[in-house]
C-alpha cells in the first residue's frame, strides 16, 4: 500500500466502471450506426437512445407521462449543460415575445461551478446584469437574501444541489419556491450531486438540471440537462436537427448507454454506497483530526455530500502541499479542476468570508466507489508525514 498511488480527486472525474466500459464496449459493436440516419440500422439506434433517454429521466425523478412531460437533452456534459441552461433559458425569455418578462438580469450563487461563472460573464457582456447571491460561513446559500434581491425582476437564478469544493449541499427547494412566487425561472448545477445521494428533479421544483456522467463512474463526454415540461432552452449550438434542434450533434448510443448504466447502478443501492462513503469520508476527517488541533473541516456544520471533505491546514501553502502529495502518492486537489491551473484563492471559500490562511491552506479530498478503508487509512499516514515535515521546516 505505502508504495501505492493513491487518488482522492473523484469531484475532478471517476474512475470508469467495470460494468459501465464493458456497456460502452459492447454497444460500440452492436449500435455503431447514426440515429439520425434514416435506414434500419439507424433507425434502431434511434430506438435505443429513446429508451435509454426515457430511462434515465424516470431515474432523475422527472414527470416522462402524458402531455407534461419533462425533456432529458443530452450534451458533452455538465459544463455544456450548464452554458446551455443559462445562456439558452435567458434567450427563451427574450424569444418569447412578452417585453416585460424580459428583466436582462440573473442571479447566481456566489459559490458557482467555473462553468457557470463564466456562462454569466458571457451573459455580463451581452448586457445582462448579474449578480451574486450571498452565503454564510458555511457555504450555504443565503435564502432571505435571495429573496430580498428578487423583489426587483429577474429572468433566472442558478444556484448548485451540490458544492464541488466543500460538499455543501444548498437548500434548492426552498430557493424553488422563492422563485416559483416570483415567477422567476431556477436552474441548479447537480453535478456532483446525482449519483451520490438521491436527486428527485420533480421534488426539487427546479425549471432546469444540469449532470454529467464522468462524476458517477459512466464515460466522459456525456451529460444532460433536464428541463422541466413547457419549457424550451434556446440553443446555444447550430447546424442540426438532433434533439429539436435544442443541441444539435450526432447522438452517441455508445456513451448514453455508458451514462445509464453508470446511473442504474447507483439506482440498485443508494443508500448502501452513500452510507459507505459517509463512513470513509468520516474515517479520513476523524483521521486528520486526531493528529492536528488546528484543522479546520470548511462547511462542517451544513449537510454535506457524503464523498466530499474540504480541509485546511492553516499556515500551510496549498500549492506546495499538492507539490509533496503527488511526490507521496496522493491524487488530491484544491478545488475544481476547471480552474486548478489558477494560483488565486478559491472564490468558493472566499464567500465564506473564512480567514485568508484559512483559506490559503485549504486542500479538497474527494472519495468515489473504488476508495478503500485500508487507503484512506494510508492517506491520512501521508498527509500526516507531509504537513509535519511542513510545519518542521519553519
Amino acid at each position: 500500500m505505502s508504495d501505492s498511488f493513491i487518488y482522492l480527486d473523484h469531484n475532478s472525474t471517476s474512475p470508469i466502471l467495470p460494468e459501465v466500459a464493458q456497456t460502452i464496449a459492447e454497444c460500440h459493436a452492436e449500435q455503431f450506426a447514426n440515429p439520425a440516419s434514416q435506414h434500419r440500422l439507424g433507425q434502431a439506434a434511434r430506438r435505443k437512445i429513446e429508451l435509454l433517454r426515457l430511462a434515465m429521466a424516470r431515474m432523475l425523478g422527472a414527470h416522462c407521462e402524458g402531455m407534461q412531460t419533462d425533456q432529458l437533452i443530452f450534451t458533452s456534459g455538465g459544463t455544456e449543460s450548464n452554458n446551455l441552461a443559462l445562456l439558452g433559458l435567458v434567450s427563451r425569455n427574450s424569444n418569447a415575445g412578452d417585453s416585460t418578462a424580459i428583466a436582462k438580469r440573473v442571479l447566481i450563487s456566489a459559490i458557482e461551478h467555473p462553468s457557470v461563472f463564466g456562462a454569466a460573464e458571457q451573459l455580463a457582456r451581452l448586457g445582462y446584469e448579474v449578480e451574486k447571491i450571498p452565503v454564510d460561513r458555511n457555504g450555504v446559500c443565503d435564502l432571505e437574501a435571495l429573496a430580498m434581491m428578487l423583489e426587483r425582476p429577474a429572468d433566472l437564478v442558478s444556484i448548485m444541489l451540490a458544492n464541488n469544493e466543500t460538499g455543501v449541499i444548498q437548500p434548492i427547494e426552498a430557493a424553488a419556491q422563492i422563485c416559483r412566487h416570483k415567477n422567476v425561472l431556477i436552474h441548479t448545477d447537480a453535478v456532483q450531486a446525482v449519483g451520490k445521494i438521491p436527486v428527485d428533479f420533480r421534488q426539487l421544483g427546479v425549471d432546469a438540471m444540469s449532470l454529467t456522467a464522468h462524476k458517477f463512474g459512466g464515460p466522459r463526454g456525456i451529460g444532460g440537462l433536464l428541463v422541466r415540461s413547457g419549457i424550451t432552452p434556446q440553443p446555444i449550438l447550430f447546424g442540426g436537427f438532433q434533439q429539436s434542434a435544442i443541441r444539435p450533434g450526432t447522438e452517441d448510443v455508445a456513451l448514453t448507454a455508458g451514462m445509464h448504466k453508470a446511473m442504474e447502478l447507483y439506482q440498485d443501492s443508494p443508500d448502501h454506497r452513500q452510507q459507505r462513503l459517509s463512513r470513509l469520508r468520516d474515517q479520513l476527517q476523524d483521521g486528520l483530526m486526531d493528529h492536528f488541533d488546528d484543522l479546520v473541516v470548511n462547511g462542517h456544520q451544513a449537510d454535506r455530500v457524503p464523498h466530499t471533505l474540504n480541509v485546511s491546514f492553516p499556515g500551510i501553502d496549498r500549492q506546495s502541499f499538492l507539490l509533496a502529495a503527488d511526490m507521496a502518492g496522493l491524487a488530491i486537489s484544491t478545488g475544481s479542476a476547471c480552474a486548478s491551473g489558477s494560483s488565486e484563492l478559491s472564490p468558493v471559500l472566499l464567500a465564506m468570508k473564512l480567514e485568508k490562511e484559512v483559506i490559503e491552506g485549504s486542500i479538497r479530498i474527494s472519495l468515489g466507489i473504488s476508495t478503500t478503508p485500508e487507503e484512506v487509512t494510508e492517506s491520512v499516514n501521508r498527509i500526516v508525514n507531509i504537513i509535519t515535515v511542513f510545519r518542521g521546516s519553519k
